[in-house]
């Protein structure tokens, strides 16, 4: 099957099944993993941070920070779009007793800081005590621009709040910037990293920010069920996609563009290819046939997600050669 419904179904590759088959370990629990270990820190290096944490999704991950920056009763600032908000079912309000308070994401994805500035609580024993503003970046496959970045940075400095980034796709969002990814992380007090994704890896996310941060969200991995003990064995993998991952992601990119100018192609589908930034493109079916052409791509062993709009998305085990055979079945579909 080639699937197209998202970059976190890629397999792990050759390298990393090698790796994770001889890969030394110990019990992360106690810290003596040597491999977490590794891992820990050459991401807290490549990323800018003074320390890292592997966790085991990236749902735990921004959990981890919105718990370690916020304590109950406080309240986090986010997009409404935020995966943070809408996806991650509800984590920080249930497990947390942190507020979200979200904020209508701009066509861009971002945040507007007037907006954020307004929502922000007067220090009032009715109000919430507003601590944290999230960011998403790359959010629905835009690219948040480094100026905007530098503005939230100071937004936050201004108005006494710390400042998370969703960096799920952080390093499409360097690539697609053309910049090294501190250039992005350099604006942030704590930054999630999916490894899993584009990157790769069979699971696994990284939680990056200062030691004492990273000595929190320890405590509050273990209290969520998140000691993984032997986790060198997925670890290993992970150093691979960290170092590898990011250089391929041009390609990923590239295909989206190529997959965007051919989906414009097809009258029966509603697209705007210059809104293709990364691996992610959207497109509308205008017959709203969306799902017969989800179970008719099934049968010819293509997958995608149904929705409205249609979500398609390139990665590693996606090639040009897929791409057209995802493009000549949909123009078929239409054709019948």
């Amino acid at each position: 099957m080639i699937d197209f419904r998202s970059d976190t179904v890629t397999r792990p590759t050759a390298q990393m099944r090698d790796a994770m088959a001889t890969a030394e370990v110990g019990d992360d629990v106690y810290g003596d993993d040597p491999t977490v270990n590794s891992l820990q820190a050459r991401a807290a290096e490549r990323l800018g941070f003074e320390s890292a944490l592997f966790t085991a999704t990236g749902t735990q991950a921004n959990l981890l920070a919105i718990m370690s920056h916020c304590g109950r009763g406080d309240e986090y600032l986010c997009g409404q779009s935020a995966h943070n908000y809408r996806y991650e079912g509800g984590g920080a309000a249930v497990l947390g007793s942190v507020q979200p308070q979200p904020i209508e994401n701009e066509p861009d994805g971002s945040i507007s800081l007037e907006k954020a500035k307004a929502a922000i609580k007067a220090d009032d024993i009715h109000f919430a005590v507003t601590r944290l503003l999230s960011l998403e970046n790359t959010i629905g496959g835009q690219v948040l621009s480094l100026d905007y970045q530098r503005h939230a940075r100071a937004f936050c400095d201004d108005h006494g709040l710390l400042l998370h980034l969703d960096g799920a796709r952080v390093f499409n969002a360097a690539v697609k910037s053309g910049c090294d990814v501190t250039e992005i992380t350099r604006h942030y007090d704590s930054v999630s990293v999916c490894l899993s994704k584009g990157l790769g890896a069979p699971v696994g996310s990284l939680l990056l920010g200062p030691e004492d941060f990273i000595g929190r969200a320890i405590r509050l991995r273990k209290m969520l069920g998140g000691g993984m003990r032997q986790a060198g064995i997925l670890a290993a993998a992970g150093r691979i996609a960290l170092e590898n991952g990011p250089l391929r992601l041009h390609e990923d990119h590239e295909n989206a563009e190529y997959l965007s100018a051919g989906l414009a192609g097809i009258a029966e589908l509603e697209i705007n290819p210059a809104s293709t930034q990364t691996n992610i493109i959207y497109a509308r079916c205008r017959s709203g046939r969306a799902a017969q052409l989800r179970d008719y791509l099934a049968d010819q062993g293509i997958l995608i997600t149904a929705g409205n709009p249609i979500r398609f998305v390139t990665h590693l085990d996606v090639n040009r050669q897929d791409v057209d055979r995802l493009l000549d079945a949909i123009r078929r579909f239409y054709q019948s």
